[in-house]
């Protein structure tokens, strides 16, 4: 039998104006050919929050800072399962929304791990992450970000 490890994360819905969210794109080094699109984010550090990994995450790996206060309270949480380099995981991860007008994403802070797994990013409308074929997370995410779009309107009118 498998050991899963279970750990948790933060997540980050970087949203622009536009609407879109910006997602990376990587893979598994146990499995190359295997490609996917996701939200910056990753597990915590010893004695860290959620929130407080969805921050540091997002500078990591968009270049981006943002107090944990700035993402204000998960928009989500899920438990996902999924294998990477070798080994099985059960995830519980939280998501946290953050609009932006704008961000050119400074790919400088990623560590070791993530230069290797993390190729390129893009900014996604709704529209696009449903019309398109490959892998992306979370499965729902067009519906998701449709929901906090929908939301930030019916908010400012």
């Amino acid at each position: 039998m498998t050991e899963v490890i279970n750990r948790r994360a933060g997540r980050v819905l970087l949203v622009d104006l536009a609407g879109r969210v910006l997602l990376l794109h990587g893979g598994d080094p146990a499995r190359p050919g295997l490609r996917w699109w996701f939200t910056p984010g990753g597990g915590l550090d010893s004695g860290e929050t959620t929130v407080a990994a969805a921050s540091r995450e997002l500078f990591e790996e968009t270049g981006l800072r943002a107090a944990p206060d700035q993402l204000g309270e998960p928009v989500r949480h899920e438990v996902t399962e999924f294998s990477y380099d070798g080994r099985q995981y059960r995830q519980a991860q939280d998501f946290y929304l953050l609009r932006v007008p704008d961000w050119q994403v400074d790919t400088a802070g990623m560590d070791e791990e993530e230069r290797r797994t993390i190729t390129e990013h893009r900014w996604w409308s709704a529209a696009e992450i449903e019309a398109s074929q490959e892998e992306i997370y979370p499965a729902d995410l067009a519906d998701l970000l449709r929901g906090l779009t929908v939301d930030a309107v019916t908010e400012d009118t």
